[in-house]
């Protein structure tokens, strides 16, 4: 009698052939990684969400600039709501079972909101450039009407080029060379091919690199600034500074902590997609889960970030929470006002 024991096939994703095979976690790990995830989910959404109430419903609050915020918070919102929970069973049972339709329509929507993420913040740095760097002709050059054309360009342009190369039939004929099958049945790569990978590199580096630039910008001017405004009122005999100048070095600091962190959550996803074009798709599918989920983790940032940084959205969301935009006139509220 043999002792041999024969080993167990490795489980499929689908009972076909071509299924890709499945990674299988223990109960503990599969539960804890739900609840992580869940938990990530929520943050995003109710966060995001705060963000838009109050930016609605305040009318003090209905600024450009805020409304390059609500836009940013309605993009992070969305991905919470329609990307994340499909990528959650994908990352936890490493098999994608909702076909290959489904697979390239949560690509498409991934994408969309994750360009749209940092155009929308690339725009609110010009904001900011505009609004330290010059002043007196920021309210005539930033108006309600130029943020709705970035809000525009900051949607539809990550419209148009994932459509074309998610859905354009031309575009996949006259590239075939570069496209790269699905490796089996049951997976659903964010990234399917080395052209993509390539493309998308630069749509995130050379915003973030302007970003970069124009805050460092931002820095020095303000530093100068706030030196020039120390030593008129020493002059003076004065310690008083204006609460419009406070509000404005306010945002710049909190929207460069915001671009900080979309950098640092979303430049690992960035290279690794980039050099994995280049040594064919080698990442393995763990450490390519856990880039995406740190990526993804930026959508939950920003509204921690405002809750830290800015008095007005503590204080909207308390009248939120509370239930008094229901019951009182609270739209016409003076948010900036110190307690």
């Amino acid at each position: 009698m043999s002792s041999a024991v024969e080993a167990a096939p490795a489980p499929l994703c689908f009972k076909i052939n071509g299924s890709c095979y499945r990674t299988l976690h223990p109960f503990g790990v599969q539960l804890t990684i739900y609840v992580v995830c869940a938990l990530g989910m929520l943050l995003t959404v109710l966060g995001n969400l705060l963000v838009i109430i109050s930016i609605f419903h305040f009318k003090i609050l209905h600024t450009p600039t805020n409304l390059l915020l609500l836009s940013l918070a309605l993009a992070d919102l969305l991905l919470g709501l329609t990307v994340l929970p499909f990528s959650t069973i994908r990352s936890v049972e490493s098999c994608w079972y909702f076909g290959d339709a489904f697979c390239h329509f949560h690509t498409f929507l991934d994408t969309v909101f994750c360009l749209a993420s940092i155009f929308h913040l690339c725009f609110i740095s010009i904001d900011r450039h505009c609004a330290i760097c010059d002043p007196l002709r920021y309210t005539t050059k930033f108006t309600v009407k130029v943020a709705g054309v970035y809000i525009v360009v900051g949607w539809g342009v990550p419209v148009l080029y994932t459509s074309i190369f998610l859905y354009s039939k031309r575009v996949e004929e006259s590239l075939g060379q570069f496209l790269q099958d699905m490796p089996c049945v049951g997976s659903c790569q964010l990234l399917f091919n080395k052209l993509w990978g390539w493309i998308n590199f630069p749509l995130f580096f050379f915003p973030c690199l302007i970003m970069v630039g124009l805050y460092v910008k931002i820095f020095i001017v303000a530093t100068r600034q706030a030196k020039q405004i120390n030593s008129v009122n020493q002059r003076a005999g004065s310690m008083c500074q204006s609460g419009a100048t406070r509000r404005e070095m306010k945002a710049a600091k909190t929207l460069g902590i915001a671009v900080g962190i979309y950098l640092l959550c979303w430049l690992p996803f960035t290279v690794d997609t980039m050099v994995d074009s280049l040594l064919d798709f080698i990442t393995p599918p763990v450490v390519f889960d856990v880039l995406i989920w740190f990526a993804y983790f930026n959508s939950a940032c920003n509204p921690l970030i405002y809750v830290f940084s800015y008095h007005w959205f503590r204080k909207a969301v308390k009248l939120v929470l509370s239930r008094q935009i229901f019951y009182t006139r609270t739209s016409t509220v003076d948010l900036y006002q110190e307690e």
